[in-house]
């Protein structure tokens, strides 16, 4: 039972790695989150070829590469098609190296940090001239380490030879190492531009200090198929980190009478949201293999747990099904996991519920997803 215990343990790990969909800006969360694998059990194992060894490791590392490109608009759970048919529609083209290193501290207590490398490519319309179909089309990038997450891990119900399951708890920080304030040229005639900040979906990062938290579970049911169940909150307290959301748009003295409905709103500026994660769903194990089939659901909130929720975001949801395969050979993992979306929502925000307070005027933005999202990488232990 060790032998797929491990194997099963090692696939949660590359989960949180397929990261968010669309225009909503859910970061990575990186390989640390469901970080239960081998390295990290006291009993654990591992193949040695196609001998099971006693697994001594104490460093885990991993590097994933990840991509997904948004372009379907909601709003509420309902797609504006005509944007896509119209050729307005936003299109976000997301790419992260994600490499994580855990160490295993004793049989108890393990510590792993996360650090992201993104490269994001933003293409669209009203950005620049004009959202007016057949307007020229220009795209803004940013790239650049994201935020570090630092976690420490304690078993609650350590696995032991001859168990069925076990349960991983994690709390640790969110830096803000990440570019918050990263700009490109934004084009207001076909040969000028202006600098400004790009977009808050493809800022490397969010500015803020956050809290994580997180529980990892698994339940073997026989030798060849499981359960499992993982959670992730982020908690953001800062509200909003003062990026302006103008894209190199002039701000007038006094403001135009756009700029004073967005200060009055506080969408002028990029709020500092908080997101999380659920899954769970079941994996069939033989010898070196694991197949696995889940849901997935990410959310960034329209309010979040502490502080105040000012600014610009785009509250967003994902239903996802989420198949994936990995192999292992020796101290090596490969896995491949590619979430489909079942339902995406984008909620009223916190400026749209105070213009519709104002105006008694029901308003809603829309937010582009994607249909789906690659995740591909390596594990190897040492």
């Amino acid at each position: 039972m060790s032998k797929y215990l491990s194997i099963t343990l090692i696939i949660l790990a590359f989960y949180s790695r397929a990261g968010a969909q669309g225009c909503v800006a859910i970061r990575t969360v990186g390989g640390l989150n469901t970080m239960q694998h081998a390295g990290m059990m006291h009993d654990g194992m591992m193949h040695e070829g196609t001998t099971e060894v006693k697994d001594t490791s104490k460093w885990d590392l991993n590097v994933s590469g990840r991509y997904f490109k948004s372009y379907k608009h909601f709003s509420g759970t309902t797609e504006n098609t005509q944007r896509v048919i119209e050729g307005t529609e936003v299109r976000n083209f997301s790419r992260t190296l994600d490499i994580s290193l855990v160490r295993k501290i004793n049989k108890q207590w393990s510590i792993g940090m996360d650090l992201p490398w993104v490269y994001n490519e933003r293409s669209s319309l009203y950005e620049h001239i004009s959202n007016v179909k057949g307007s020229p089309r220009f795209s803004t990038f940013s790239q650049g380490i994201g935020d570090v997450r630092i976690t420490a891990y304690k078993w609650i119900l350590a696995p032991q030879e001859g168990s069925k399951g076990n349960l991983l708890g994690g709390i640790g920080v969110k830096l803000p190492t990440g570019n918050y304030n990263a700009t490109d040229q934004f084009h207001y005639s076909t040969t000028a531009t202006r600098e400004g900040p790009v977009d808050q979906s493809i800022q490397p990062g969010d500015g803020g200090w956050g809290l994580t938290m997180e529980l990892n579970g698994f339940r073997a049911i026989n030798a060849t198929w499981s359960l499992y169940g993982n959670a992730y909150y982020l908690i953001n307290p800062m509200g909003n980190n003062g990026v302006s959301t103008s894209r190199g748009a002039v701000n007038a003295t006094p403001p135009t009478a756009a700029q004073a409905l967005a200060i009055k709103y506080t969408s002028n500026v990029m709020s500092v949201p908080d997101q999380y994660l659920l899954r769970a769903g079941t994996n069939w194990t033989k010898e070196a293999i694991t197949i696995s089939l889940g849901a997935r659901y990410e959310c960034i909130p329209a309010s979040d747990l502490v502080g105040d929720n000012t600014g610009f975001r785009r509250p967003g949801s994902v239903l996802a099904i989420e198949p994936g395969a990995n192999y292992s050979y020796k101290k090596f993992n490969f896995y491949l996991y590619t979430p489909v979306a079942l339902r995406n929502e984008r909620p009223q925000s916190y400026p749209d519920v105070l213009k519709t307070n104002d105006t008694n005027t029901f308003t809603r933005g829309d937010a582009a997803f994607a249909d789906y999202s690659v995740s591909i990488g390596v594990g190897y232990k040492f």
